[in-house]
C-alpha cells in the first residue's frame, strides 16, 4: 500500500514540520480521504473506527484555516474563531493535545472548557482572548449565558464523537450551541453511527457536505485479537484478574459501576499491582492525576467505568479487560479501542461467568465480533501468554496509622484542620476552593479523594471538637445534601429545623 504525505495532502509546510516533528510523516486513510476536502473549506461528515486518527483529521484543517484568518487580525475578547465539541472532559483535553502543537506553529491560542471544575480560569482565558475553544456543551452554555462567550465569529465548527453526545442526552444543548454559530461558517462532524437524532444534526448544519466513511459503523480495528474466556466462580475470576493484570505492559480493566472500579484498583494496589481508577465519582484533578500515572507509567493499570471508553489515548495499551461486559456492543467496540489504535496492535480479553454466557455472546454478535468460548484458570496457557514477563512486585504505600487508643486516623485529622479553617464547628457551612458551600459541589470525595461518607473517623473527630468547646457542642446526625455527606454540631437553644426533617439528597449512581 502507497504511503501519502501530508504535504501530498495540501497541508501547510508549517504544519508538516510539526507533524514530522512529531513522528507522523505519512497519513490515515481517513485523514487521506477528508483532507482534501476539509482544507478546502468543504462541510465534511467523516466516519471512522475508533483509533483511526480523525483527531488529526479535523485539527489540520481547522489551525491551517485560522491561522490564515488571524494573519494580521486582532484576538478579540470572548469571541473565539474556531469551536470544538466533545462529549467528555477526558475527550475534550485529549482533543486540546492534539491541536495545541499545531497551534503553536501560527501563534494560536487555544482553550478547554468544561465542567467538574472552577470557571474563573476558564473566563480569564477567554477575556483575554483566544481563538480555539474545545469544549463540553454544558460548561460552554453556561459561560454563554452569563456573557463570557459568543460564539458570532466562530469560522469553523468540529462536532466529535456525535453519537456519544446523543447517548449522552447533548443533542439538544449542542443544537442550541451551533444556533449560535454563522450559517455561513464550516462545519465538520464525525460520528460512528447516524442514529439517535445524529442524523437532524446533519440535515440543519452542515450544507452540501461530502461523507467520508473509511469503514462500516460497526467495524473493529483488524490489529485487534478478541479473547471470551469463560469463568466457573466469582472467586475462579477473582484470581484470573489479578493475573492478567500483573503484566508489564500497560492494560485498562473495564468495570460497570464507579464502586467496584475504586474497589478492584484498591485491591490491585494492596496486591502489589500499582492501579488507579477513573470513574465519574472523580473530581477534575483527581481524573487528570490518576490519568497523568497511567500515562507516565507509574500505574500501569487503569480501572475505569465506560467514562474511560471514549476520549482516552495513552500509547501502548497492550490489553483491554472487560472485568465486567458492557451493556450494549457499542461500548464494547468503544472500549475495545483503547488498544490497537493507530496502526498498532493490541488484545481483547471479556470475562464472563455461566450466568452470563447467553447475553455476552449475543453482545459479541451486534459488534461483529467472531471469538470462541474458552474455559480458563489463571494457570491456562492462553492467560499466560496474555500476561507475558510478570512485572516486579510493588509495596503498596503503607495504610495510615490508627493513634493508639482507637482514635481516628491521620486523614481525619487532616479532616478535622480543614474543617476548622472552613468554619464547620463554628455553625458555618464547610466550603470548597471556590467559596461555595461543599453541599452544592455535587461530588462524594474530600480533597484527599475519599468519600466523605466513609469516614466515620470524621464523626468522632466532630465530637471531640465539640466537647473541646466546653461541652456546648452536640454531635448531629449525618445528613447527604446533594451527593455530599456533611457532618454538624448544634448548640443547646440553636433552632432546630423546621419539623425536625432532614432532607437527605440520594447517593450518586454506583
Amino acid at each position: 500500500m502507497t504511503e501519502t504525505t501530508f504535504g501530498a495532502l495540501g497541508v501547510p509546510s508549517a504544519l508538516v514540520s510539526v507533524l514530522e516533528a512529531n513522528g507522523k510523516t505519512s497519513a490515515f486513510p481517513i485523514q487521506v480521504d477528508t483532507l482534501p476536502d476539509t482544507l478546502n473549506g468543504r462541510d465534511v461528515l467523516g466516519r471512522g473506527k475508533t483509533g483511526s486518527g480523525k483527531t488529526l483529521a479535523f485539527s489540520i484543517p481547522m489551525v491551517a484555516r485560522l491561522g490564515g484568518a488571524l494573519a494580521g487580525g486582532k484576538r478579540r475578547s470572548g469571541r473565539p474563531l474556531g469551536l470544538v465539541l466533545a462529549p467528555t472532559r477526558e475527550l475534550a483535553t485529549q482533543i486540546t493535545n492534539v491541536i495545541e502543537p499545531l497551534a503553536d506553529a501560527y501563534g494560536l491560542k487555544v482553550t478547554t472548557i468544561f465542567g467538574g471544575v472552577s470557571q474563573q480560569r476558564q473566563v480569564a482565558a477567554l477575556k483575554a482572548g483566544v481563538d480555539i475553544v474545545v469544549a463540553c456543551p454544558g460548561r460552554l452554555e453556561d459561560l454563554m449565558k452569563q456573557g463570557f462567550a459568543t460564539l458570532d465569529a466562530i469560522e469553523i465548527t468540529v462536532l466529535d464523537e456525535a453519537d456519544h453526545m446523543a447517548d449522552l442526552g447533548f443533542l439538544p444543548v449542542v443544537t442550541r450551541i451551533l444556533d449560535k454559530t454563522p450559517q455561513n461558517g464550516q462545519r465538520l462532524l464525525f460520528s460512528a453511527t447516524l442514529d439517535n437524532g445524529v442524523d437532524k444534526l446533519v440535515k440543519r448544519f452542515l450544507h452540501n457536505e461530502v461523507l467520508h466513511s473509511v469503514d462500516e459503523a460497526t467495524s473493529h480495528v483488524a490489529d485487534m485479537t478478541h479473547h471470551l474466556f469463560e469463568v466457573d466462580g466469582v472467586d475462579a475470576k477473582k484470581v484470573l484478574i489479578e493475573k492478567l493484570a500483573s503484566g508489564t505492559g500497560r492494560r485498562i480493566l473495564f468495570m460497570r459501576t464507579k464502586h467496584h472500579a475504586k474497589k478492584l484498583a484498591k485491591q490491585l494496589t494492596e496486591s502489589g499491582i500499582p492501579a488507579v481508577d477513573l470513574h465519574g465519582n472523580l473530581s477534575q484533578p483527581q481524573r487528570d492525576r490518576n490519568l497523568a500515572a497511567f500515562s507516565e507509567g507509574t500505574a500501569k493499570v487503569l480501572v475505569a467505568t465506560d467514562v474511560a471508553a471514549r476520549g482516552v489515548h495513552v500509547d501502548n495499551i497492550e490489553l483491554v479487560i472487560h472485568v465486567d461486559p458492557p451493556a450494549e456492543h457499542k461500548a464494547y467496540l468503544h472500549r475495545s479501542g483503547r488498544t490497537a489504535r493507530a496502526g498498532s496492535t493490541g488484545d481483547v480479553v471479556t470475562l464472563m461467568l455461566p450466568t452470563q454466557k447467553k447475553d455476552t455472546l449475543a453482545l459479541l454478535r451486534k459488534a461483529a465480533i467472531d471469538v470462541q468460548p474458552e474455559r480458563v484458570t489463571a494457570d491456562s496457557a492462553s492467560v499466560n501468554a496474555l500476561v507475558g514477563q510478570v512485572a516486579a512486585y510493588v509495596k503498596p504505600s503503607p495504610k495510615q496509622e490508627q493513634p493508639r487508643g482507637g482514635g481516628s486516623s491521620q486523614g481525619a485529622n487532616a479532616q478535622r484542620k480543614r474543617a476548622a479553617r472552613d468554619g464547620a464547628g463554628s455553625g458555618q457551612p464547610r466550603r470548597d476552593r471556590s467559596g461555595r458551600p461543599a453541599s452544592a459541589t455535587g461530588s462524594d470525595s474530600t480533597r484527599s479523594g475519599r468519600p466523605a461518607a466513609s469516614s466515620d473517623s470524621a464523626r468522632s473527630g466532630q465530637a471531640r471538637r465539640g466537647a473541646s468547646q466546653g461541652g456546648q457542642g452536640s454531635h448531629a446526625p449525618r445528613t447527604r445534601q446533594g451527593g455530599t455527606t456533611s457532618y454538624s454540631t448544634s448548640s443547646p437553644g440553636a433552632a432546630a429545623p423546621a419539623g425536625g426533617q432532614r432532607r437527605a439528597g440520594r447517593r450518586a449512581q454506583g
